[in-house]
């Protein structure tokens, strides 16, 4: 290790980088740096940070001495450093890689604890870095953040005052690195002018947690007064009667938003023809269209389209026609729809002859590519061109990645069903395209009747409606049951294992195991219990989450009639 060279090394003045070369590969680069501002004599105190390590040398610690390590940097924050209970705790269980760093400068053999209590007692370390990581910045976004010539968080005083004005009104410390990243400004505002800013926006109609979801999203919207355009959005979205937080319901960390953009879309659709309630209704059941892309994919399709030989009253028709077509999902299959035409080189004139007869399908479909599909027709371009013209609707029979027997039979998929069934998640809290909804749509089987059925049954029973909300969230193969069973595990849990209802919240997944499960393992639990060989009230999920085998070790083998029973129990427990 670098760190613990014997013998003495001779150091170039402070400011100089010394780089030993890779003329021997048992060298490693490293960069030397000293907080000391008066010129190195003799054998100087030096730190090497991060950058020392090659990246070619990533040594690996054990999970004790990583504790270890977390426990002292916490006590030289806390103790030696003055830093509140809070910071020290979050810094020092939220810097992985420097912690790392640290390790690397003592011999982990030894006592770790005592080696880096030591360490630290004469080799004070740049704060800034452990700080930063903590944030939620990475070790390669740090080296152009780093304040030149600073070294204790306490040098700028500023900067630790706005940080914890965030922290008080309740933005997570996670995403403070994306803010000081993005907008590195807010964090050197003077006493006082930070938590107004905040204010403002709560002046506007926001909620605390929507103000908070927001800046943590936008941080840049602190930069100056009151965002203008983000203003002009929330006033046009009253105007359709959402509620002033129903955009915070939507806002993603890993978004940027184009709040002019937004306003702009919401006039479009209003030049184009779209009524209040038609866009109030696009925007409820589509929100992705303003959040994703700020609007973006409304242009490009309208802009396509155009470009695909529809004039401009044609499109502004076809919109208010089929206000969901502007979906997201729909609008991407009916861009590589599009896309699909003017590579085989279609005309125009015939490219919207087939989007004004077959918007629906060319919306719901996802078409393969035009090299496929003349691969697999044995065909070339021309060839499959002059098939479509001749039929169109072979365009999707030929080219959808999932099959369609007959148009009638595309455009009655029930939709309505579909529908219903996206409604109710979107109760759940899923928003509608997301990559959420299109697993849970997946994850969650049955029609939306049903689900909704099986969900109200487990609120009849007893259980809250938001709590059940969670539940479903955290394992939805539970409304995969049908009523009955539910109801029948649900008797089960009261009357014959006597536990409360309220212990399949913590435990949602018991609903899922089948009847002769849950039958033969409580009935070895209860026979247990009764000889004082078991704990008296054990968790559902330790004893059905386990596998076979564990369950054997623990439930059947801690008593010597036990392996018998469980034969006997396995031989006659009536199936599910």
């Amino acid at each position: 290790m670098i760190a613990k060279l014997n013998h003495p090394v001779l150091f170039s003045p402070v400011g100089y980088d010394k780089v030993i070369t890779k003329q021997n590969p048992s060298f490693i680069f490293f960069k030397v740096r000293c907080f000391r501002t008066s010129t190195l004599t003799n054998h100087p105190k030096v730190i090497v940070t991060e950058s020392a390590l090659s990246s070619n040398f990533t040594p690996r610690f054990s999970r004790l001495a990583k504790n270890e390590a977390q426990h002292v940097l916490f006590d030289y924050l806390h103790c030696t450093r003055s830093f509140s209970f809070m910071d020290a705790e979050h810094i020092s269980k939220n810097s992985p890689h420097f912690l790392q760093i640290l390790l690397s400068k003592v011999d982990t053999d030894k006592q770790v604890a005592h080696s880096l209590t030591k360490f630290l007692r004469y080799n004070p370390i740049n704060e800034f870095e452990p700080f930063f990581e903590s944030l939620g910045l990475s070790p390669s976004e740090l080296s152009m953040l780093l304040p030149r010539h600073l070294m204790f968080l306490s040098d700028d005083h500023v900067m630790l005052d706005n940080f914890h004005v965030l922290c008080n009104y309740g933005i997570p410390r996670s995403k403070m690195g994306k803010m000081y990243k993005e907008a590195k400004e807010i964090f050197g505002y003077d006493y006082g002018i930070l938590a107004l800013k905040l204010q403002a926006y709560e002046k506007l109609g926001l909620s605390k947690p929507t103000v908070i979801k927001l800046i943590s999203c936008c941080p840049s919207l602190l930069i100056g007064g009151v965002n203008c355009e983000f203003v002009k959005v929330l006033e046009r979205l009253k105007e359709l009667r959402f509620e002033n937080d129903w955009i915070g319901g939507y806002l993603s960390g890993k978004s940027t938003y184009n709040w002019n953009r937004m306003l702009d879309t919401v006039i479009f659709l209003d030049t184009v023809g779209y009524s209040e309630e038609q866009m109030r209704y696009l925007f409820n059941t589509n929100p992705a269209l303003l959040f994703e892309g700020s609007g973006k994919n409304v242009y490009v399709l309208f802009g396509r389209l155009l470009k695909s030989g529809l004039k401009m009253n044609e499109i502004y028709s076809l919109f208010i026609q089929n206000p969901n077509i502007l979906s997201v999902k729909c609008i991407k299959n009916l861009l590589r729809a599009v896309d699909f035409l003017l590579e085989i080189e279609m005309g125009t004139e015939y490219i919207a002859s087939i989007i004004s007869n077959h918007i629906q399908l060319l919306g719901s479909c996802t078409l393969k590519g035009p090299k496929t599909v003349c691969k697999e027709l044995k065909v070339g371009r021309d060839g499959l061109c002059q098939i479509i013209k001749e039929d169109p609707l072979k365009l999707f029979n030929l080219a959808s990645k999932s099959k369609i027997k007959s148009s009638e039979q595309a455009s009655s998929q029930d939709p309505s069903k579909h529908q219903e069934k996206t409604t109710f998640l979107m109760r759940l809290g899923y928003m509608e395209n997301s990559d959420e909804m299109m697993k849970a749509l997946k994850q969650f089987r049955g029609r939306g009747d049903q689900l909704q059925e099986r969900f109200d049954c487990l609120v009849q029973a007893g259980l809250d409606c938001n709590t059940v909300t969670n539940m479903v969230k955290q394992a939805p193969m539970v409304l995969n049951q049908t009523k009955d069973v539910i109801e029948k595990k649900i008797d089960c849990l009261r009357n014959y294992l006597a536990y409360p209802l309220e212990s399949v919240v913590a435990f949602p997944a018991y609903l899922c195991y089948d009847m002769e499960r849950i039958s033969q393992r409580f009935s070895m639990y209860v026979w247990l219990r009764e000889r004082g060989a078991a704990k008296p009230t054990l968790s559902l999920s330790t004893i059905l989450a386990c596998s076979d085998t564990r369950f054997v070790k623990y439930f059947v083998d801690v008593h010597p009639e036990g392996p018998a029973l469980w034969e006997k129990i396995k031989n006659h427990s009536p199936s599910s």
